[in-house]
């Protein structure tokens, strides 16, 4: 079994689809460990804000096979990928980390970069997992979480 932390973000019909997806991940993983939901300015283009959180799934998976029920999960929920790269998201789901792999898995950076610049990422890591050690760095999530800038 393998655990899997997954960033979530929408900045349309913003609760209701981070709602949704909540659903939608607990019928395909089971029980979640969740984070507290933070608000984002939009990144990269001006929108509406953004709401984001963690997620923790135990999944027997390949890193392949994750991203793909990921991307389904993102589907059902109205996801445009003829867009902007930056640009509003009915839902977004990111793998952030795979155990405690870390490298280029299947065309996956693990961890994800995003990890270590956007607090809208790295805050409800340390949330879940404070103390816990990150394999890239070997720094633990509260201290990377206090090297942020926090304007985010």
């Amino acid at each position: 079994m393998h655990r899997a932390y997954l960033s979530l973000g929408s900045n349309i019909d913003r609760e209701a689809n981070i709602r949704s997806a909540l659903f939608a991940l607990e019928k395909v993983f089971g029980a979640l460990a969740v984070s507290p939901v933070y608000e984002s300015e939009a990144v990269g283009f001006s929108g509406a804000a953004f709401f984001n959180l963690i997620v923790a799934v135990e999944t027997n998976l390949s890193i392949e096979q994750l991203v793909g029920q990921l991307k389904q999960i993102e589907d059902q929920h109205g996801r445009d990928r003829s867009g902007a790269k930056f640009s509003s998201r009915s839902l977004d789901i990111d793998l952030v980390t795979y155990d405690e792999k870390t490298g280029t898995f299947s065309g996956v950076e693990l961890p994800r970069p995003e990890l270590f610049y956007n607090a809208f990422v790295l805050l409800p890591m340390a949330d879940l997992l404070g103390k816990s050690v990150e394999p890239k760095t070997g720094q633990t999530y509260s201290s990377l979480a206090t090297t942020l800038d926090h304007k985010q």
